[in-house]
């Protein structure tokens, strides 16, 4: 008997109805730059959305799902249920953006305050079945719900979003890449950037060969110099800067015998 009020308490349970908030998710609509792009998108935050009926201990995710897994996407009861982001080729769904009702205030100022889903590239690769906030891997397109959940399961969400296609990436073979198509102020642009190139290019050109040139009319007079000395004699040094020395004085005159004598005479 016990195990069948068991049973029943657990079916009771798996098929219970939980608060559904006539909340649909959607794009910000604030002016930003890469609000969709060909990984990520941007949400406007659920505030003031699950205050009466979540409590500042209980959780609040977001759900990203594939637009054709949404009707068989089922809330998990339990932590252990949570599908991660590695998952999701082969779930079809992940859960990502674990908050509380305290990050989504009534005061919030919603200026330049979005959610970027799939702006975590760091933990793509960990394979730690974590709550990653990856890229997207595919344009999708995808749908996406907010979830609270306690400790018992989950408690609350919202609707499902309208389907969200991200920007697909062009092949290098589809780029256009013809002039006619371009405006006409980067034609401008284009041509006088091109013309100041072919000027520096001009003078640089001019000023090697001025160079050349008079190296090669300097050479041949330097090699004729060079023949006209003398290897034999040697190089001539001449210090200006030293003054000529002056002649020395003569020598005294030699005594010659008999000249006291003649000297001496009256």
């Amino acid at each position: 008997m016990d195990s069948l009020l068991l049973l029943l308490l657990a079916i009771a349970g798996t098929f219970a109805q939980i608060e559904v908030i006539p909340y649909i998710p959607r794009l910000t609509d604030q002016a930003l730059e890469g609000k969709i792009t060909a990984s990520t998108f941007a949400l406007d935050p659920p505030n003031c959305i699950f205050d009466s009926l979540v409590n500042t201990t209980d959780e609040i995710w977001l759900v990203v799902a594939f637009t054709n897994a949404t009707n068989s996407f089922k809330n998990p009861t339990n932590p252990q249920q949570i599908p991660p982001y590695e998952n999701l080729y082969s779930t079809y769904a992940y859960m990502t953006m674990k908050a509380t009702i305290s990050q989504y205030p009534c005061n919030r100022d919603k200026s330049g305050s979005v959610l970027r889903v799939g702006n975590e590239s760091s933990c793509k690769n960990h394979n730690s079945l974590t709550p990653c906030n990856g890229p997207l891997p595919s344009p999708g397109p995808y749908r996406v719900k907010f979830l609270a959940m306690d400790s018992t399961g989950s408690k609350a969400e919202t609707r499902w979003s309208g389907p969200i296609t991200l920007n697909k990436a062009q092949t290098w073979k589809t780029v256009d890449t013809w002039p006619g198509r371009r405006s006409g102020d980067m034609i401008v642009v284009t041509v006088i950037l091109s013309i100041l190139c072919g000027v520096v290019t001009a003078g640089f050109v001019s000023t090697v060969c001025y160079e050349c040139f008079k190296l090669w009319q300097n050479g041949p007079q330097e090699n004729v110099e060079q023949q006209r000395q003398d290897p034999s004699q040697p190089s001539r040094y001449d210090t200006h800067h030293i003054p000529l020395a002056p002649p020395g004085p003569p020598p005294p005159p030699m005594d010659i015998p008999g000249s006291q004598l003649i000297s001496a005479s009256p």
